[in-house]
């Protein structure tokens, strides 16, 4: 069987599933999806958030729900595949989170919301697959630059997020729709600079690209183009082992392409959501003040913020249609059903398959 080397760690098949939060992808679906040989990702995003003590010491309890759902993902994938966290850099607790992912040994860390200038520095000394994500040619050129210049550290692999992903999108508002911003444009041009930092490590430094990517024949696709392997978010929600409540993966699959929107988060992104009661109320009353803050994202400002984007998620998570924020890719309106994981990988497996 072919091994996709990772840094220090390998995959049997060059599938990620994407980090999402609050609540959505924690132990149960990290750990099913490096069962598969893939990699499974923890977004530690308020990972705390069903704590008891969230509210009073909301650092204390991620670190602790952290732990825990780590080990429980490496139970589960009993050493196949690999694991990961999904570290946000405009967070408050980014650096204490990815610290005590690595204390735990984890595998990888993936992370964007920003640019991870720092986390070479601060994972000097494990043993760990650095990945940046990134959304332009130009994201990448910097953070591969800085890395090197400053820490003479090359990132193990990059997940390039095209404008089709779920959640927050590093695009202006007006890229969205622009031609020139297809994700095969953007890979290539991502590619370009990555070469340049190939030749300097002497080692390749493998893409994954994200956002719009639903099967097989597209990742199949998307490697004739360059690409290592794909990032899958929003179809990983569907599934029976997904850590959201059901309610979330029924929302999915009743929705149509005419459900999926682009709404301006308080984060100042646009973000791609699903089209529930919460949304039109946001549209119609301009704002929902928070009641209670725990100071989450550094650029956000309690006093003006339209509304709490933490409490909109977690929300979702529990599958509260009226409250919640549901984050989804742009080809949610083609989920009709629920998988099991194993299931969902071996279908985008054999499609993978046929085109070889």
């Amino acid at each position: 069987m072919k091994q996709y080397k990772l840094g220090h760690k390998s995959l049997d098949f060059p599938l990620i599933q994407g980090g999402m939060g609050v609540g959505v992808s924690l132990g149960n679906l990290a750990g099913h999806v490096a069962k598969q040989g893939c990699m499974g990702v923890i977004s530690t995003v308020q990972i705390g958030y069903r704590r008891e003590n969230f509210y009073r010491d909301s650092l204390n309890a991620n670190r602790e729900a952290l732990r825990e759902e780590i080990a429980k993902a490496r139970e589960i994938a009993g050493g196949k595949g690999m694991l990961a966290i999904n570290c946000m850099v405009a967070a408050n607790q980014y650096n204490e989170m990815l610290k005590c992912a690595l204390e735990e040994g984890i595998d990888a860390i993936i992370s964007g919301a920003g640019l991870p200038m720092v986390m070479p520095e601060l994972a000097e000394g494990y043993e760990v697959a650095l990945a940046p994500i990134v959304s332009s040619a130009k994201a990448a050129r910097v953070i591969l630059q800085t890395w090197q210049k400053k820490y003479g550290r090359f990132a193990d692999f990059i997940v390039l997020e095209g404008r089709g992903a779920g959640g927050h999108l590093g695009f202006k508002r007006e890229q969205i729709d622009e031609e020139g911003m297809s994700l095969e444009n953007l890979l290539q041009e991502v590619l370009k600079e990555v070469r340049i930092y190939e030749e300097k490590k002497g080692a390749w430094i493998p893409v994954f690209v994200a956002g719009s990517v639903f099967d097989g024949y597209e990742l199949a696709k998307y490697q004739k183009l360059g690409a290592f392997g794909a990032q899958i978010g929003t179809r990983f929600i569907a599934t029976e082992e997904c850590d959201a409540s059901p309610e979330f993966a029924k929302l999915l699959c009743e929705a149509g392409q005419e459900d999926i929107m682009i709404l301006q988060s308080p984060v100042g992104l646009p973000g791609r959501v699903l089209s529930t009661e919460f949304t039109r109320k946001v549209k119609e009353v301009g704002r929902i003040a928070p009641t209670r803050c725990v100071n989450c994202l550094k650029t956000c400002d309690p006093a003006t913020t339209p509304y709490c984007i933490s409490e909109a998620l977690m929300q979702a998570a529990q599958g509260n249609r009226e409250k919640g924020l549901f984050f989804s890719g742009e080809n949610a309106g083609r989920i009709n059903r629920i998988y099991r994981v194993e299931e969902l990988i071996g279908e985008i497996r054999d499609q993978w398959e046929e085109c070889q």
